[in-house]
């Protein structure tokens, strides 16, 4: 019945060593974003991922970030990062050119639960970079179409030139078993679609809180609304799921950089069940 299953999460490397990948292409998405598809070099192995998974990424002479995988996970010949440009590591990974190499630690953290969402209401709602790690979790539902019920995505956006992966989004929107709504906070005249904050989306939607799981992921604020109109309109916090990728050092639970109360996001996440984390994404400093 599932044609496209995915492995078991590959066992995370004992070593804080990276392994040597060559930026096979490079895509430009917005004028501070683009996606780096990478594949082994140096006698480097593609290891298997997860959707919801994550690598550290070093960029020789300038230091070493965690990053979301966004690509197919039945492809692990190619590992695809979609990095925002924050700071002077990821400046620098987006103005890496093909043929340039990249050091690889990874795949760390836990997954999207996709098979929680097996037999029911599939919804995903993104805001801003976070649909790239949400992206996986697309291609495996659609790679696995007749598993899931309905099959939707919500996707807020600053402005329209800082919607990610425009072509792919126009592809999802084209198919009958796949619903796809996007917004914007603010947008010029001309732009026809939706304007306002992505939970506004969740008004037309029909949720059928009983039978559906939803994978979130944006900044926390986003996030954290976000949950909320989910849960008052029914659906219950244990079929939640939130990314958190804040704070991330060593993605081995090392140095707690990323310790969130007694959670270490690297290793207990970045993917948790919302009601596991909710009494401590809303407290300031933790």
């Amino acid at each position: 019945m599932r044609t496209a299953e995915i492995s078991a999460p590959a066992k995370q490397p004992a070593t804080m060593a990276p392994a040597l990948y060559r930026v096979e292409n490079r895509r430009r998405e917005t004028s501070d974003t683009c996606t780096l598809t990478l594949v082994p070099a140096g006698g480097s192995a593609p290891s298997r991922f997860l959707p919801g998974q994550f690598n550290m990424l070093y960029v020789f002479g300038r230091g070493e970030v965690p990053i979301s995988i966004s690509g197919d996970p039945n492809q692990p010949e190619m590992v695809v990062h979609t990095i925002r440009s924050v700071g002077v590591v990821t400046g620098a990974l987006i103005d890496l050119k093909p043929g340039q190499t990249v050091g690889l630690r990874g795949p760390f953290g836990t997954p999207w639960p996709v098979k929680a969402g097996y037999d029911r209401n599939l919804l995903i709602v993104a805001g801003g970079i976070g649909l790239a790690p949400l992206r996986p979790v697309v291609y495996h539902a659609l790679a696995n179409r007749e598993a899931y019920r309905r099959i939707t995505l919500l996707y807020g956006s600053r402005t329209p030139n800082d919607l990610l992966f425009w072509k792919e989004l126009e592809k999802w929107r084209a198919r009958f078993d796949f619903e796809v709504h996007v917004t914007v906070d603010s947008a010029r005249p001309e732009w026809r679609g939706n304007v306002g904050v992505v939970t506004r989306l969740l008004r037309p939607a029909n949720l059928e809180p009983e039978n559906t799981t939803a994978m979130v992921c944006g900044p926390e604020v986003m996030m954290r609304l976000t949950v909320r109109d989910l849960v008052q309109r029914g659906i219950d916090p244990d079929n939640v799921y939130v990314s958190m990728e804040r704070n991330m050092k060593c993605a081995m639970g090392f140095c707690g950089h990323c310790q969130l109360g007694a959670e270490f996001i690297c290793k207990d996440g970045p993917v948790f069940r919302y009601s596991r984390i909710e009494n401590l994404i809303g407290v300031r400093e933790l």
